[in-house]
């Protein structure tokens, strides 16, 4: 049996744990209070299927083929209806977001490869915002493209602002962001002027060439998004929802509604791109827009209305700001959940920033700015590519009695999630087949060089795909070779009394790190209260970090380092007079890796340190030596809160 190692019942284990049931849940009233305590969640998912990447594959299809590939939105967002829907359920039920349950059911050689194919999605995702974000602020100010990209690196510090403002607040800004999307293309469709008789037709399922297959694939990517099925199993979560069947059960109703609604709208917001596509391009004969640029560019002339263009550039600008939202938080979702890795949200959002900026720069100077619309494409076939290794877990879980209980769904629902999952695998099976053969026709002679390459990727992505597909019907066959992996659950662990509590050693050694911000003697009591008994010993540890003690490390002699000398010292006569063993060391340069090297030579038991409640710029400033230091050393670590 593969066992998880990481119990995601632990506080600071569970999904986004820092707005882990943040919002409160109302039981009574009237239907529209505790449907908007609900509200959120959907919006937040529903913003990736309107991020910049549908923009082009809606804009591609609207003018070359007309209103004739609307039936593709329309079966993507029925599709992205009941997906969202089963990963809320997760969610909801087990407690768990998608990573995590990943991580729970499938050994690291899987996991590992699932994690990757993740983190392509959400670069994937992230290139269309840049491109999206960079496109519109060149629209809007005539910045160039590179610039803007390269500006998009700053969203890391309206993150970092608006993550601390607490879930609701987020929610609202996404709100506000989707609301200016809405009314924007509502001016583009009332100035557009579609035939909504050929809009109707447009719901009838055709393909008219086979190039068709390569938008439309393109657009199930854009609609049906692999990392929004993360993040909706996430943030279910931030609702404070009882354990009680009644209170599950109307926790899975309200977010089926919700997803509804919220999906709907986004379903309205790409048919209008569509629509406002076919309407002003298609209809006098341009047929081949597929740049946002030159949609921009050709709206007001087509139109007649200088509004067109500056609407249409300010739903791209809000598409981009908003959809990076939720990609900062579906990055931290899956790097926690699969790897149980940690890092600072802000870090966690420039490092994927950065994987998106360097493709896109490398690509707009060797092709130049008008090969921006092929690229956002290409990102949208990628993340239809990675969606059959989210999707075929995700049905597994909610189609398991031990994970779900009595809210495992029924087999109709089964039925119609695994007919979804089949209908995205053809198609993408279909478009590989059809890629690797253009590609082998252009490449003329060395076609044996694409064969060469292709076949490896694709034998280990089929592996891992038909492991993952029939890895859960196998377990029941053969036990032995495919263990069942039971997800980590407090409420059903069986506790033995026969043993009793295990008796642990006092603490003998033990460190206390001192930055001299206030609340030593705080921190010092704490030593005095946990010591465990006379041959108990504390050393007391301060880290210089002045520029000169940065520079040359413990060599420097500089008046803060004489003075925090005479401090240890001073502290360290106060701890003996109450009969303590106390001794002291002192550091320079950095606080984290000082602390870390003299806490491992010392070989103590449990370090005390305080915590200032450092938040927002100020954390940036000050740093957070509490969560760097944790993961170095292998002692015991007591935080004491100093600002309460």
């Amino acid at each position: 049996m593969v066992k998880s190692k990481h119990n995601f019942d632990e506080p600071e284990n569970r999904s986004l744990a820092e707005v882990h049931e943040t919002v409160e849940m109302p039981t009574r009233g009237v239907w529209w209070r505790r449907w908007f305590a609900v509200t959120g969640p959907a919006i937040m998912a529903a913003v990736g299927y309107m991020d910049p990447g549908n923009w082009a594959t809606d804009i591609a299809a609207g003018s070359r083929y007309n209103y004739t590939l609307i039936w593709v939105l329309l079966m993507s967002n029925l599709m992205a209806i009941l997906l969202q829907s089963l990963s809320a359920r997760l969610g909801i039920v087990a407690r768990r977001d998608l990573a995590q349950a990943s991580h729970e059911e499938y050994p690291p050689a899987v996991n590992i490869p699932l994690y990757v194919l993740a983190e392509i999605a959400i670069t994937a995702t992230d290139l269309a915002e840049v491109l999206g974000s960079a496109i519109a602020l060149q629209l809007l100010f005539g910045l160039p493209l590179i610039y803007g990209v390269l500006l998009t690196a700053l969203d890391t510090l309206l993150l970092l602002f608006l993550s601390h403002l607490g879930i609701r607040k987020l929610e609202a800004v996404v709100f506000a962001l989707v609301g200016t999307i809405g009314a924007a293309f509502m001016i583009e469709i009332f100035l557009s002027q579609p035939d909504w008789q050929g809009i109707a037709q447009g719901f009838v399922p055709s393909l008219p060439d086979a190039a068709a297959l390569y938008i439309a694939v393109g657009m199930l990517g854009a609609t049906v998004m692999p990392h929004n099925l993360y993040l909706h199993s996430s943030l279910v979560q931030t609702r404070k929802i009882k354990r009680d069947h009644r209170s599950l059960k109307d926790a899975i109703r309200w977010n089926t509604i919700d997803s509804v609604v919220a999906l709907n709208l986004a379903f309205l917001v790409n048919a209008a791109i569509l629509v406002m596509a076919a309407s002003v391009f298609y209809r006098h004969g341009l047929f081949a827009v597929a740049e946002i640029q030159d949609a921009y560019h050709l709206l007001e002339p087509l139109l007649g209305a200088s509004i067109a263009p500056f609407a249409f550039a300010i739903a791209l600008l809000a598409s981009g700001q908003s959809s990076t939202i939720t990609g900062t938080l579906a990055g931290q979702i899956v790097m926690e959940g699969y790897l149980n890795l940690r890092i600072r949200p802000w870090l966690r959002r420039l490092i994927t920033r950065m994987l998106a900026i360097i493709p896109a720069i490398l690509v707009i100077s060797y092709f130049g700015e008008g090969s921006t619309g092929q690229l956002l494409v290409l990102s949208q076939v990628v993340l239809s590519l990675q969606l059959p290794f989210a999707i075929i877990p995700l049905v597994h879980f909610v189609s398991d009695r031990r994970r779900m209980h009595e809210f495992v769904i029924p087999r109709w629902m089964q039925a119609l999630a695994w007919g979804v999952a089949t209908v995205i695998i053809a198609l993408n099976a279909n478009l590989v087949r059809d890629e690797i053969a253009r590609a082998a026709a252009r490449a003329g002679d060395r076609a044996w060089q694409i064969t060469l390459a292709a076949i490896p990727i694709l034998l280990a992505i089929g592996g891992l795909l038909i492991y993952v597909t029939f890895r859960p019907w196998l377990a029941k066959k053969v036990p032995a070779l495919f263990a069942p992996v039971r997800p980590t659950d407090v409420h059903s662990m069986k506790i033995t009394h026969d043993e009793g509590i295990p008796q642990l050693a006092p603490y003998r050694r033990m460190a206390v790190a001192l930055d001299f911000g206030g609340g030593e003697e705080r921190l010092l009591a704490e030593a005095l209260r946990i010591a465990g008994g006379e041959r108990a010993q504390v050393f007391l540890l301060h880290v210089v970090e002045s520029p000169v003690a940065r520079a040359l490390g413990r060599e420097a002699a500089d008046h803060e380092m004489q003075r925090d000398w005479d401090r240890l010292e001073a502290l360290a006569g106060m701890m003996r007079r109450e009969n303590m063993e106390t001794d002291w060391r002192l550091g320079a340069g950095d606080a984290v890796s000082e602390l870390a090297r003299m806490i491992n030579e010392l070989d103590v038991d449990v370090v005390i340190l305080g915590a200032h409640g450092h938040y927002g710029i100020s954390d940036l400033v000050h740093g957070s030596t509490v969560s760097g230091l944790r993961h170095r050393i292998h002692a015991n670590v007591l935080v004491i809160p100093l600002n309460v």
